[in-house]
């Protein structure tokens, strides 16, 4: 008769399950919805009634085998499937609340002037690149035969790439390519976005023939924007932008704020927007801007043909929210900072990729540009920018959507208490006791996520 051995966590799992706690164990995994490393909590907490002041309730950390476990909440879909999904969702509703209202914004919103646009960052050097016209690859970079630039790497290429192909995003000639300003661009796109910002609110009153103190008392602009890795490792904004009256979405705009004003200030911002890089002394004067390609469509409140032009409400929301939950690692970059120089040996990345991350460990070890914290950001390529954010009054907020939902699961919680009609008020203290599974609770949790079973269930 032969044995099958089972691995250890198979094995440590079937003993746990025999253990009389083991159903409160397994609640306490399964309602995370297969969160990768969550963090545990030691405890106790009491259910008053507001009214009469009895105790209702009183529950600890020992009915969860010791310790309470709650979702890291981590937003990349590389560090957490699970909650990066639930990131997205609340992202999506966000965003397309302040299309076509929702979440306590009025639905006239979807009647505002607003446009969708991508700004681009510029080139700092030629890179491989895919190129399609007309649903046919294209040559990548065509130049005559022989040409070459001033280190003798050819300036060309005339390779018809596939989607897949590894040379994409990878310079022609690294000792062309502009790392310093590539690395300064990022360090300060943040700002650069923020720059545009007010000089939009100028450029639409300008048009209009308003100051930009008197724009405020007629109209504001709202937005909401996410940050997208390239190839080429640098990031491009994706943003909604919306024109609304003074007071924000409960406000009408004036009559003469319009798409096609707002689709030109836009464009008409985007090339003026200067700023100068810090260092100049070091590596030279950069004078930082965005690229040249930008592209701005009206939003409409319909999903369009795959021929038109205007992107609907749903689709945009959806492509924000989508980019929300990614970072660096899909431009090849790695997930964790980066603490030792020494640990850029061994990184599994491109020969690009390694070289930014090491033009900013050069440049954040120098005087100049230290506020900049650029070994600290050095695995984002030197962006330390939020991924998504949004203008004040532009929707709801992430703090009241998770807000509702945990009302919400409380109200259910209490029904099946009997306590729903009971003013009560919880009483608690927590504090912190690690983080992350068992091998045989990492099991379990993957298993969940297999099944995709969702956070609170």
């Amino acid at each position: 008769m032969t044995t099958t051995l089972l691995p250890s966590s198979a094995e440590a799992l079937i003993s746990r399950a025999s253990e009389p706690e083991f159903a409160a164990w397994r609640r306490n995994i399964v309602r995370l919805g297969g969160c990768t490393n969550p963090i545990h909590l030691v405890g106790a907490a009491t259910v008053f009634d507001t009214t009469t002041g009895a105790a209702l309730l009183s529950y600890g950390s020992d009915v969860y085998g010791g310790r309470l476990l709650t979702a890291c909440g981590n937003r990349r879909a590389t560090v957490c499937p699970a909650c990066s999904a639930l990131y997205r969702a609340d992202t999506y509703q966000l965003v397309r609340a302040g299309l076509v209202g929702g979440k306590n914004v009025t639905e006239a919103v979807s009647g505002y002037p607003r446009v969708f646009a991508t700004l681009t960052a510029p080139g700092f050097g030629p890179v491989h690149t895919r190129r399609e016209r007309d649903g046919r690859v294209r040559t990548c970079r065509p130049r005559r035969p022989g040409e070459c630039c001033p280190h003798g790497r050819p300036a060309g290429c005339r390779t018809r790439h596939s989607a897949d192909d590894p040379r994409l995003g990878e310079p022609l000639c690294p000792r062309c390519y502009d790392y310093a300003g590539a690395v300064l661009w990022h360090a300060l796109a943040g700002r650069l976005w923020h720059r545009f910002g007010l000089e939009l609110r100028r450029e639409v009153g300008r048009q209009v023939g308003l100051s930009r103190s008197e724009f405020g008392e007629f109209a504001r602009l709202s937005y909401a924007k996410v940050a997208e890795y390239q190839r080429r490792g640098l990031v491009h904004f994706h943003g909604v932008i919306r024109l609304d009256g003074p007071d924000g979405p409960d406000s009408c705009p004036p009559g003469w704020a319009t798409v096609p004003l707002l689709a030109d200030a836009v464009r008409a911002v985007v090339g003026r927007v200067r700023l100068a890089a810090p260092g100049a002394d070091v590596v030279g004067p950069r004078e930082l801007r965005f690229g040249t390609q930008v592209d701005v469509r009206p939003v409409t409140s319909y999903r369009p043909d795959a021929g038109e032009r205007p992107a609907s409400a749903a689709a945009v929301a959806g492509y924000i929210a989508k980019y929300a939950t990614k970072g660096a690692e899909t431009a090849g970059a790695v997930d964790g900072r980066i603490y030792r120089a020494r640990d850029m040996v061994m990184l599994p990345v491109r020969a690009h990729v390694l070289r930014m991350i090491g033009t900013c460990w050069w440049l954040g070890g120098l005087p100049e540009f230290e506020p900049l914290g650029l070994r600290r950001w050095a695995h984002m390529l030197g962006y330390g920018g939020h991924f998504s954010t949004k203008s004040r009054r532009y929707s709801t907020t992430l703090t009241a959507l998770r807000q509702a939902r945990a009302d919400h699961r409380a109200e259910q919680q209490r029904a099946l208490l009997g306590m729903a009609d009971l003013p009560t008020v919880t009483v608690g203290e927590w504090r912190y006791a690690g983080r992350g599974y068992s091998p045989e609770a990492a099991l379990l949790a993957a298993s969940v996520r297999e099944g995709g079973v969702r956070h609170g269930t």
